[in-house]
């Protein structure tokens, strides 16, 4: 009875989501003398393992369990455990180890009749191994077998991944409202309940990583939600929890909760590291970098995107960007036009375009400025999405102030600055307000221009977005205010509107004792005897 009670109790620990307590009392049971587990314990084992991160004890499992279908003649339980293995070794990065145990699943099914569903499961490999040759028609063919194979025997697993991986195909076509549509559809079955676990992380991740892809900013946070709600509800769950931190991070960046994101940034990068999933850190890494780039921490940032390329990710446009605002134009020049070159499907060149722009137009590049900004304000009218209209419209209106023309440039500006806001994205908002104020300005309207620059700087104060400040300052025509560095005036702002040491040093992610440096600086160049009295020159000289 004792081990009866201990398989019923691991099935409830495992309906339950409480892995650890499924994979310890299956542990239990498979270490009693004569009673080793049967196929389908181990494959509960297996999948418990996997969910807490023990990719070795998972694959044990899963050879176990193959050994145990092959020895009783069971074909397509058989087939079921290679699945598994060719997915997870894949998953680790043992690619060639994995395509040997797809390869020996189809070899097991040669002899079964054409419509099983294993046939439909092992098509997933299939998908990948035309996607990774670049054989797209072959693809998206095979995904319509998946899909119709899915329906036809009912299985929503099947089905959902079928759905993801035709819908991302459709995407990097060009036709992402089709696209999204069908992850759409796989998500319902996923809110639902009625995938199995490691279906529904998979359904969830790719779902948030299309949408930020194309700068979906509304579907990406509403899913992210979901996902954390999801990951939140298995407190030993390691896979899919790195990429949920980097979906919260992006979701804070775009709302300019820019400490809250780097700790997001920095939590994936843990976690990552505790799933064995080293290289999927270069996009955490990335996306760390273009925080502390807009944060004004040039060499935080640069470390950020040079471990990310130590990860094989590639931080672009982030890096190029930081090249142009260290003054190495050229070489960010030849790095855009370089990711340009390479870079076919609209999907992914909508990523690069926009700061593509920026640096064509620092590099005095203007005609290719100007195509660049074209094809991105077409990729965003197919697509949609509204930050994609928003960065497209950004970046026509940087065009048109290039060519002096404030008449094509306001309405662009005006257009980016609504629907950031409508996104809340406050960083946006200020930038596209900086261009509304240069478009005035050209149009002889010098108070209004004013007034956008104005608000645009209370905005990157208020944000910690210290570059953004200093340029907008320029063209308020403020000098440094007593000879004080940018990071100065932002203790001092935070000083005068009553922050305490560790407080500043929380919202701008130094330490108490580099806020009690800036604070001595500050109090010397000012030649102010304290705190109230530097909050009271802040005050007078309109800095806050």
């Amino acid at each position: 009875m004792g081990i009866v009670d201990d398989l019923q109790r691991a099935r409830s620990a495992y309906e339950r989501r409480d892995w650890a307590s499924a994979y310890d009392r299956l542990a239990t049971v498979d270490g009693e003398p004569g009673s080793a587990l049967g196929p389908d314990e181990l494959m509960t084992l297996a999948t418990a393992a996997f969910l807490l991160g023990d990719t070795d004890s998972c694959i044990r499992a899963l050879q176990r369990g193959y050994r145990l279908r092959t020895d009783a003649g069971e074909v397509l339980g058989a087939v079921r455990f290679a699945f598994w293995l060719a997915l997870v070794l894949n998953i680790r990065g043992e690619v060639a180890v994995g395509s040997g145990w797809a390869a020996r699943a189809q070899r097991l099914l040669a002899d079964q009749p054409d419509d099983v569903l294993e046939r439909g499961y092992l098509r997933v490999h299939d998908f990948f191994r035309c996607l990774d040759s670049g054989d797209f028609p072959g693809a998206l063919a095979v995904s319509e077998d998946m899909i119709g194979i899915a329906r036809r025997h009912a299985d929503p697993d099947l089905l959902a991944q079928s759905l993801v991986c035709k819908g991302r195909l459709l995407m990097y076509s060009g036709r992402v409202p089709e696209g999204l549509a069908l992850l759409d559809e796989a998500m319902v079955a996923v809110a639902a309940g009625e995938l199995s676990p490691i279906f529904a992380g998979n359904v969830y991740c790719a779902m948030i990583e299309a949408c930020q892809e194309v700068l979906d900013f509304a579907r990406a946070s509403a899913w992210t939600t979901a996902l954390t709600r999801w990951c939140d509800s298995q407190p030993d769950l390691v896979p899919f929890t790195g990429q949920c931190a980097v979906h919260r991070g992006q979701i804070l960046r775009v709302h300019a909760a820019y400490p809250e994101a780097l700790a997001e940034f920095e939590d994936a990068c843990r976690r990552y590291a505790a799933s064995g999933s080293q290289a999927a850190a270069g996009l955490a890494l990335a996306e760390r970098g273009d925080v502390l780039r807009i944060r004004g921490d040039v060499a935080a940032a640069e470390a950020s995107y040079d471990e990310a390329a130590r990860f094989g990710y590639e931080a672009q446009p982030g890096r190029a960007l930081l090249m142009v605002a260290r003054g190495r134009v050229a070489g960010a020049l030849a790095a855009v036009r370089r990711l340009l070159a390479e870079t076919g499907d609209p999907v992914h060149r909508s990523r690069l375009l926009a700061g593509a722009v920026e640096v064509l137009l620092a590099g005095d590049a203007r005609p290719d400025a100007e195509a660049a900004a074209d094809e991105l304000a077409a990729i965003a009218q197919g697509f949609g999405c509204a930050g994609l209209r928003a960065s497209a419209a950004y970046c026509s209106a940087l065009v048109a102030l290039a060519d002096d023309d404030p008449d094509r440039a306001l309405p662009h500006a005006r257009t980016a600055a609504r629907l950031w806001d409508e996104l809340r994205a406050p960083y946006e908002v200020a930038r596209a307000k900086v261009l509304v104020g240069r478009a005035v300005r050209l149009l002889g309207d010098e108070d209004s221009a004013a007034a956008e620059f104005t608000a645009a700087c209370r905005s990157f104060a208020e944000i910690g977005a210290t570059p953004a400040r200093q340029e907008t300052e320029k063209l308020l025509g403020r000098s440094t205010a007593g000879g004080l560095t940018g990071r100065e005036l932002d203790v001092l702002r935070l000083v005068a509107i009553g922050n305490s040491n560790a407080e500043i040093a929380h919202r701008l992610v130094l330490s108490d004792k580099t806020v009690a440096r800036h604070l001595t600086n500050i109090f010397a160049k000012l030649d102010v005897p304290s705190r109230t009295a530097a909050a009271a020159y802040a005050r007078d000289h309109d800095l806050i």
